[in-house]
């Protein structure tokens, strides 16, 4: 088991958690993570993950981080896994029985697939049309939900046989992100909105709510591929090409596991709040600079 190490530097990668089960009474907690660890592998000498908390379903449009209660998280590395390095990844989740589905972007390489978490093997796959960008992907039921970048298009697979889909709309700015917690789905579309959306609608993943991720008055944008963990909406904050980009979470055993754009290796993770000062802040960590 490696142990990550709190250091501060330059981030690489973020990522955000947004809490949906907080009632609008609650108070806003602030949540980070920042550590720093070698990795077996020459290819990523080190990762930096970000994690935020908030209140989603409350009366008013905004999510906000309460500033006095911000907290640090480091982590171990509890197993590491094989993943296809040529595998541009844009959506992760955990699918049963040892296994991931993953949506993979760029032009002329967007993909859906089933892998094995142990090997890496893929199983299963469905090569995506050459004009399609793909990105967020989410398992509602027995159907896989699948937004494409730029587009107001998205795909809907049956999760046995790839090969049967079919398409669907939507109505966020873009498609970026996708998770569920068994009922709704959400949604991202690279700015600081996060959408509920009916995966029922007969017109396509129709919005039945949208809120503003904010700190301290400031919205954080690019919020990226989502998961749904123990209540939260956990997404990354998009930043540079080659980063975290992978989040998928194992609900029966509470297994955690990410993986980025590229990347080698797929890690299980356990967090650790940190106990004592540190260094950074949430508006380091988690509100990028707009391009």
């Amino acid at each position: 088991m490696a142990r990550g190490t709190l250091k501060k530097r330059k981030i690489p990668n973020q990522a955000i958690v947004v809490s949906p089960s907080m009632a609008s009474s609650t108070p806003i907690k602030g949540l980070s993570l920042s550590s720093r660890f070698t990795f077996r592998t020459s290819f990523l000498p080190s990762v930096l993950l970000l994690f935020c908390v908030a209140a989603l379903f409350y009366a008013t449009s905004k999510i906000t981080f309460g500033a006095s209660s911000s907290e640090i998280y480091t982590f171990d590395i509890v197993n590491e896994f094989p993943h296809d390095p040529k595998a541009f990844t844009q959506g992760l989740l955990y699918g049963g029985n040892d296994t991931l589905f993953e949506s993979t972007g760029l032009y002329r390489e967007s993909s859906v697939r089933q892998v094995l978490l142990h090997t890496g093997k893929v199983q299963a796959i469905h090569q995506m049309d050459g004009s399609y960008f793909g990105e967020g992907l989410t398992l509602l039921g027995e159907r896989l939900f699948q937004v494409t970048w730029l587009k107001k298009t998205g795909f809907i697979y049956d999760r046995h046989d790839l090969s049967k889909w079919k398409m669907f709309t939507h109505q966020m700015n873009d498609g970026w992100g996708l998770a569920t917690d068994g009922k709704v789905i959400f949604g991202s579309d690279g700015t600081s909105t996060l959408y509920q959306l009916d995966p029922q609608s007969l017109k396509g993943l129709s919005i039945l709510r949208k809120v503003t991720v904010t700190y301290k008055g400031r919205e954080i944008f690019y919020l990226n591929e989502l998961e749904y963990v123990n209540g939260e909406v956990w997404a990354n904050v998009w930043q540079n090409i080659d980063v975290l980009n992978g989040i998928a979470w194992d609900r029966e055993k509470d297994r955690l596991f990410v993986t980025g754009k590229w990347w080698p290796k797929l890690y299980e993770i356990k967090l650790h709040l940190v106990k004592g000062p540190y260094q950074g802040s949430i508006e380091e960590y988690c509100m990028p600079r707009r391009y």
